[in-house]
């Protein structure tokens, strides 16, 4: 095996066109890792034993560890790269690669950054990490399972200057340019770009994770970025990295392709600021979907997308349009109030104050409205969306027409029925006082966008509330597995 250190193999590599160290799978100046046959050239912290080579593979099973690859001279070292290998992970493993980092005795790797390997999904996977495989964590968080257990996949990463791109099975999911000055996740939690050695880390519990076929593509010291952005953290992206690092499932539960944005624009913008997107179509009459067919077809066009699909029930028979098998195809599904009928038999939708016309009795016209929430929080839901939203002729009485005795009634329901309640970052509601209650009685919640148009925020709202109301990580909802969705578990009961 070639000794990789970068002073051993600069002198070839500057000799080469910038433009041959394309991501591909050609093998001009791949240089391997791992020889198949021992741990030659790696070695381990804290406990050798969670290290084993069978049949060609590193399995790593065991108490926490790290495997560092040194190099045959025990100096490798790596700045500007590719790095290519085959992952296979078990049920609950917790793993992941570590780059620009040292060599420790024992510990964590103090330096350098990581990228997650964690691929199940599952109420008890979840309690032990959000974050899924591919997250450069805790700067870029993958939240959705993009690959199966006991499946092999190809894992890459790319380093070019400041720039870091993270591919799971060739599909980009991460894009992260590091700026400056760095983010730094907490005072004990700290992390950044430089060089170094790869380490493998072991498993945090009984999961079990293979490697193999473990190659790099050294790349000159002075290799051009991808893209000459040079972004600056602001508060509010350095909040999202903090919510991370914090185990918080940072994710815009809310969107929609509308004005023009395209899916591959959503996902470029959902790496650019590190929040992670659910990519919203609506059901309903007249509505893209409104049938099994219909949801057939939009789900091939989603296929592979590195983001959650989800479905928005419109009207109250949103649900009777498709089977209980179409919908649950999405990964999560939700609703709103804001269309239903009243006591009359008139439907309206809150948000078009035609329909709505004269409120003559608001007191009466709220009464009617928890109500109808009351019965949409029965529908097969994951998300009650635009929470407590009020149509335009009564939002001015906000706080005085959802009282205490009505935010209860709301928050007891969704309990109930396991919903999570939205924090909509686009009309910023619900207020603090029922999201405060909501949390004390245990309920979920949801961050949502709801855009109008192609322009989307950075849940500027639902941020705040997080540290105003003293939400934790495990407040915040999470997609129900297979099996254990609303859809496949429900009774849906008439608004």
């Amino acid at each position: 095996m070639h000794p990789l250190t970068r002073r051993e193999v600069l002198a070839m590599l500057l000799a080469a066109p910038a433009a041959g160290y394309a991501l591909n799978d050609d093998s001009a100046g791949w240089m391997p890792l791992f020889d198949g046959r021992s741990l030659r050239g790696w070695k381990a912290s804290n406990s050798p034993r969670s290290f084993k080579v069978v049949e060609g593979q590193i399995v790593v099973n065991g108490p926490r560890a790290h495997l560092y690859y040194m190099g045959e001279t025990g100096h490798a070292d790596f700045k500007n790269f590719e790095l290519s290998l085959d992952v296979l992970t078990r049920q609950w493993a917790n793993a992941g690669i570590h780059f620009h980092t040292a060599y420790q005795p024992s510990g964590f790797p103090a330096s350098g950054l990581r990228v997650l390997l964690s691929s199940s999904q599952g109420s008890a996977a979840q309690e032990r990490v959000r974050s899924k495989t591919g997250s450069l964590y805790p700067y870029r968080n993958v939240y959705k399972q993009l690959v199966p257990d006991n499946e092999w996949f190809r894992l890459n990463i790319l380093v070019r200057g400041k720039q870091v791109q993270v591919r799971v099975n060739n599909t980009l999911v991460v894009d992260y340019i590091e700026p400056d000055p760095p983010v730094q996740p907490s005072s004990t939690f700290r992390g950044g770009l430089g060089h170094g050695l790869f380490a493998l880390q072991g498993s945090i519990g009984a999961g079990t994770t293979c490697f193999k076929n473990i190659r790099v593509r050294p790349l000159p010291d002075n290799a051009l970025q991808l893209s000459d952005e040079k972004p600056e953290a602001d508060d509010l992206a350095r909040e999202v990295v903090r919510l991370g690092a914090e185990n918080f499932p940072v994710v815009d539960y809310h969107v929609h392709l509308k004005g023009g944005l395209t899916i591959e624009q959503a996902l470029a913008n959902s790496r650019r600021i590190g929040i992670f997107y659910g990519v919203a179509i609506n059901c309903g009459l007249g509505f893209p979907v409104h049938d099994d067919s219909s949801v057939r077809d939009y789900l091939e066009t989603m296929k592979g997308q590195p983001c959650y699909v989800a479905l928005q029930g419109e009207g109250r028979e949103w649900m009777t349009l498709t089977s209980p098998e179409s919908i649950a195809k999405f990964d999560y599904c939700f609703t709103d109030a804001m269309t239903f009928s009243d006591d009359n038999g008139k439907r309206m939708r809150t948000w078009i104050p035609e329909e709505v016309g004269v409120i003559k009795d608001k007191q009466a016209f709220m009464d009617m409205l928890v109500r109808r929430i009351v019965g949409v929080l029965h529908e097969p839901i994951d998300i009650y969306a635009n929470a407590t939203y009020l149509p335009d002729q009564m939002a001015a009485d906000y706080d005085a027409l959802w009282t205490p005795e009505r935010m209860r009634t709301v928050i007891d329901a969704a309990i109930q029925n396991d919903v999570a309640i939205e924090i909509n970052a686009r009309r910023g509601i619900p207020s603090p006082k029922l999201i405060k209650a909501a949390k004390a009685a245990g309920a979920k919640f949801s961050f949502g966008t709801n855009n109008a148009e192609a322009e989307l925020g950075r849940l500027e709202y639902p941020i705040r509330m997080v540290r105003e109301c003293g939400l934790r990580w495990d407040d915040i909802f999470v997609p129900k597995p297979d099996g254990q969705k609303p859809i496949q578990v429900k009774r849906p009961r008439k608004a």
